[in-house]
């Protein structure tokens, strides 16, 4: 009966998604040695992995909302000198990218409502500080991208200041024109109340404001708007930027994708001439066959929501939803979706993100193996992998927005050096797993896997660059095996056993019988011996020829 749901749910991932991866080592000598644990067996065998210099867009990035991350001077509010302090530990994780969360001035703390885009908001600190971040980024091989918010800017921005004191000014009876004030035409004004539109203070004008009064719709047909864009970008890629993270692209035209997938078309070729590899990455939180068409623009990727969230692929394998095949075919299947779109894609995945519930909270009764093997499927996905900064320690988090964006808990004492306190409406969050501080000391911790995932991930190429085969045969409910080729680097197998059992895969099959690498989430020993493996509960085995 599961062998007939389980090829029920693969009919189902046909169907477009939406919204929605020791023995105690012992001896060197493997299982026949001494039976002192020194650790779970990934931390012997991963530890001499090299990893190879990437000099492309497929990378490891990791999401950092700098107001909540660590903290340089003692005001409670992170800084970019304190994010500086850190990428020793960024780098050491295995992370070889920046996604900075909005810098520039603006009176929220999330600062998703722009003030002024050509500088850095006072609480993070100066552009001296921004620009001593990029060259120490990049001194470490890391680039840098940070988000550029287009859909909106806040009603404090000047330009709003100056359109709305103009229209203030005017007589009901006139009507309004750019060549008396050029910021008229920088937003979209109405004499009516449209949908999404709000009041206008002190006049008989509404404007477009589709998140928030407090966020005024830019109106992106505009030339002169489109050449102030074109100024933003130019600054901050002169300040050593690598790119931008653009938010809510859907919502540039509302309801019109193919409005939405020009306006991109123009941004992306406009960044390109302004920097050859600048790169692009959005925001499309809509299903995946839409957000898939707007590889059409010619952007470099788009976050791969389908995986993604509490009901996304990699939750619904974990939760037995889907099975571990069912997962490597959903791969395979976006893959050929995104290919047939633009042969240059760059896949987005994430697990979760700044708007999201944290993953602590996906699984009831956890003990952290669940979230330590989806912190895997995630990172054993094709392109440019997304972690959100602390969910490589299982950190907690849901309901309002302030919740998804508490802490970073470096150390249980809140007042320790660097420990941040937060966004002031955040309720009090208490964390399901031990802070960073504790969790380094413990080799089987959420972050000693993850770094043995990141490890994995650079050691091997192939696996960011590469097209998923499933190997038919090999592929059930419980375990899967999917292999990894692009032509160019190492291909490998993966074997997943996402059963709270042990499995043996017959790796003649597909030939590929070296163990290379492993992820344990217990002290049991995954071994290969005539070509037969033996992977146990809940581990994850990279294999070569």
């Amino acid at each position: 009966m599961k062998h007939t749901q389980n090829r029920l749910r693969k009919v189902l991932l046909t169907i477009p998604l939406v919204f929605a991866l020791a023995s105690c080592t012992k001896d060197p000598a493997g299982p026949s040695g001494s039976a002192v644990s020194v650790g779970p067996q990934m931390a012997q065998l991963n530890a001499n992995l090299p990893a190879e210099a990437v000099n492309d867009h497929y990378r490891n990035t990791y999401e950092v909302f700098l107001y909540s991350y660590y903290d340089s001077d003692g005001d409670g509010i992170g800084d970019l000198k304190g994010l500086q302090q850190k990428l020793d530990y960024i780098q050491d994780m295995g992370f070889n990218s920046l996604w900075l969360m909005p810098v520039c001035p603006s009176p929220t703390y999330h600062k998703y409502d722009v003030t002024n885009y050509m500088d850095i908001d006072p609480q993070y600190g100066t552009l001296a500080d921004f620009d001593a971040l990029i060259k120490d980024c990049h001194a470490r091989g890391i680039t840098v991208i940070t988000d550029l918010v287009l859909n909106h800017t806040s009603v404090d921005h000047p330009w709003f200041k100056q359109a709305h004191d103009y229209l203030k000014e005017l007589p009901a009876d006139w009507g309004a024109s750019a060549d008396y004030c050029p910021y008229f035409d920088y937003y979209n004004f109405s004499r009516d109340r449209l949908n999404g539109y709000e009041p206008l203070a002190d006049t008989n004008w509404y404007y477009e404001a589709r998140f928030w009064s407090g966020m005024p719709d830019l109106r992106l047909d505009s030339e002169a708007v489109r050449e102030e864009i074109r100024k933003v970008m130019e600054f901050w890629l002169d300040h050593g930027v690598d790119g931008f993270r653009l938010d809510a692209v859907t919502s540039f035209y509302t309801g019109n994708d193919a409005q939405n997938i020009e306006f991109l078309r123009w941004l992306c070729e406009a960044g390109r001439q302004l920097k050859q590899d600048c790169y692009f990455v959005a925001e499309g939180w809509t299903s995946q066959d839409t957000y898939a068409s707007y590889y059409a623009s010619g952007i470099d990727s788009m976050f791969d929501f389908a995986f993604a969230d509490s009901g996304g692929v990699i939750a619904n394998t974990l939760k037995g939803s889907f099975g571990a095949d069912d997962y490597v075919y959903a791969l395979a299947k976006e893959e050929q979706l995104y290919k047939s779109i633009s042969a240059s894609y760059v896949n987005a995945p994430f697990y979760t993100n700044h708007d999201m519930g944290r993953s602590a909270g996906y699984y009831a009764g956890d003990d952290g193996t669940k979230t330590k093997l989806a912190e895997a499927l995630n990172l054993l996905m094709q392109g440019n992998a997304f972690t959100y900064y602390g969910e490589e320690i299982g950190m907690k988090g849901s309901g309002k927005d302030e919740n998804k964006r508490a802490p970073m808990y470096w150390s249980e004492d809140a007042g320790a050096q660097g420990m941040c306190t937060g966004p002031a409406d955040m309720d009090e969050v208490k964390m399901k797993y031990d802070s960073l501080q504790k969790q380094q000391e413990d080799p089987y911790s959420i972050v000693n896997y993850v770094r043995e995932a990141l490890r994995i991930r650079n050691a091997f190429p192939v696996i960011a660059r590469g097209n998923t085969i499933p190997v038919d045969d090999l592929c059930e409910e419980e375990t899967a095996v999917m292999c990894r080729e692009d032509g160019e680097h190492t291909p490998v197998c993966i074997a997943l056993n996402l059963d709270e059992a042990e499995h043996t895969i017959d790796l003649n099959q597909c030939g590929y019988t070296v163990l290379s690498a492993v992820l344990n989430t217990s002290d049991a020993y995954a071994e290969v011996k005539d070509g037969i493996l033996k992977l146990p509960a809940y581990t994850i085995a990279v294999l070569t020829k």
